[in-house]
This record gives structure tokens, C-alpha cells and sequence, in this order.
């Protein structure tokens, strides 16, 4: 079984994120709380008229990056994008600490790195990689890149002060941080699933949502059944149907590797079914 295609709407978003060439610019002047600065050529002579936007002059947090910038001020920026008829825009914080930006650059896509956990949070793990400038937190690990399996919460895949191998998405110029993933190294558990579409499987609910139930099917796979397929009665919510923990016998209808989901629907009249 081959893997899936990559997501051309992530592919997307990592190459709009990807670290723009350097230009030194000198610093013009404020329109607002953004920074209008110059382009400065090899001779020193100035060009383009550009723009930082406030929340790409700097890392710090300051009231107006008047407080970190001067008129006349020469300093590196990187270019991110044209806007506003064709205005080149660039990024201030993505020079800021050279050393930062230098480790960042040195990643790429698919390698793998090592670090230990800094903190678990809700929304996210942060990681310090190996080998990063002291004082940083450089790495950071999104909940649906931890782990294939269903979680409810992201203490449940790691801890703080664990150390963790994991696979690069994307480094960052302009936030500071390497993106990370822990499941890319691991089996995609819905390959070796693929096969069972057209099976009929039995397994208990794992979460019930108004439009539906999510059921567990196999180690780490997960379907969807929609409320439609639970009863041919008008209902308004799958609550007043099934519980959580129940057991219930669904057909397998699509496995879908791309979107990485099952769909499910009823049983049906097939003749064959398995334990999940």
C-alpha cells in the first residue's frame, strides 16, 4: 500500500511560509504602527520604497517599533509578499537574532531531529531541540501531529522533560520555531486499514457529536457514522440514540487516505462482520 499524496492546501501554506531572500532597508519613517523603510542596494544607494508591518518588526513586544527603530536606521529584512498595489512587504523579527535565524535555516522537510520536552499545553507541546541557541524554545509539536491515535488531551502522548525524536514540517524564520511531528515517524495506522472498506465491523462509540458518532474500529482507527444512518426517524441530536461505550454493527463505506477518515454506514444486509 503506498502513502498518501501530501495535502496540496498544506503544501501550499508551507511554501507561503518558507524564509524569503534578505534585503537591507533603512528605516524611513511610521505610517501608523507600521515601519515604511527603503531598499538598499549593493552601493549603498537607496531603492523600492517597502513596508514591515507592526507585528513583523520584532519578536519583543513593544507599544510602536518606534521604540526599536530610528529614521535612518539601516537594518536586515526579509522579504515575505506584495501587497497593497504591489508593495513589497518584509519581516524584521526573521533577522532579529541571527543565531535563531541561522539554526532555523539549517532544517528541512522530512529530517529528523531530537530534543526534550519543554511544556504540554492544550493546544500544544513545545520542544527544545537539540542544539539550538541557549535560552530559545525553538520546537513546537501541534496536538494533531502527535500521535495517530484519538487523545483528549496532549499530556496523554507526552510529558514535560521527556525526550523525543521527531520529523521536521517546516522551520520559520519569522515565528522563531521548527514545526515538528512525533507521528510522522510512526505507521499510519489507516494503511494498513484501507483494505477493509465494504467490511462490516462491530466496535464501541468513542464520542457521539450532534451530526453523528465516532466509533473505534481497530487500534488507533477511528470512523465516522452520521446521525442519518442511525435511524430513518426525524431526531436532532445522535445523544437521544446510542451512548458512549455502546457496541454497535456498521458497515465500512469509504477509507479515505488522502483526508485520513473512515466513513461508515449502515449495516446493511452483509454477511460478514468483525470484532474491533
Amino acid at each position: 500500500m503506498s502513502e498518501p499524496a501530501p495535502d496540496p492546501r498544506v503544501q501550499s501554506l508551507i511554501n507561503h511560509l518558507r524564509p524569503g531572500a534578505v534585503r537591507t532597508v533603512k528605516v524611513t519613517g511610521f505610517d501608523g504602527a507600521d515601519v515604511l523603510v527603503q531598499l538598499v542596494d549593493a552601493e549603498g544607494g537607496a531603492t523600492e520604497i517597502g513596508r514591515i508591518p507592526r507585528h513583523e518588526a520584532s519578536m519583543r513586544r513593544v507599544e510602536h517599533p518606534a521604540e526599536l527603530f530610528e529614521v535612518g536606521q539601516e537594518i536586515e529584512a526579509e522579504e515575505i509578499g506584495r501587497w497593497r498595489e504591489s508593495q513589497l512587504h518584509l519581516s524584521a523579527r526573521a533577522c532579529e537574532i541571527p543565531a535563531l535565524r541561522s539554526f532555523l535555516l539549517a532544517f528541512e522537510r522530512g529530517q529528523v531531529v531530537a530534543g526534550t520536552v519543554s511544556a504540554v499545553h492544550n493546544f500544544g507541546v513545545f520542544v527544545h531541540v537539540d542544539g539550538e541557541p541557549d535560552g530559545l524554545c525553538t520546537g513546537f509539536i501541534r496536538v494533531p501531529d502527535l500521535t495517530w491515535g484519538w487523545i483528549n488531551h496532549p499530556s496523554e502522548a507526552v510529558e514535560a522533560g521527556q525526550r523525543i525524536t521527531a520529523e521536521v514540517i517546516i522551520a520559520e524564520t519569522r515565528s522563531g520555531q521548527v514545526t515538528l511531528s512525533l507521528k510522522a515517524l510512526q505507521e499510519d495506522p489507516l494503511i494498513r486499514f484501507a483494505d477493509q472498506a465494504g467490511r462490516v465491523l462491530t466496535g464501541p462509540i468513542t464520542k457521539i457529536v450532534p451530526f453523528g458518532v465516532f466509533m473505534r474500529l481497530a487500534p488507533d482507527v477511528m470512523g465516522f457514522l452520521h446521525l442519518s444512518e442511525l435511524t430513518d426517524e426525524p431526531v436532532e441530536t445522535s445523544d437521544r440514540l446510542v451512548d458512549e461505550g455502546e457496541l454497535i454493527t456498521v458497515k465500512v463505506a469509504e477509507v479515505d487516505l488522502q483526508r485520513h477518515r473512515v466513513r461508515l454506514c449502515a449495516a446493511g444486509g452483509a454477511d460478514t462482520s468483525h470484532e474491533a
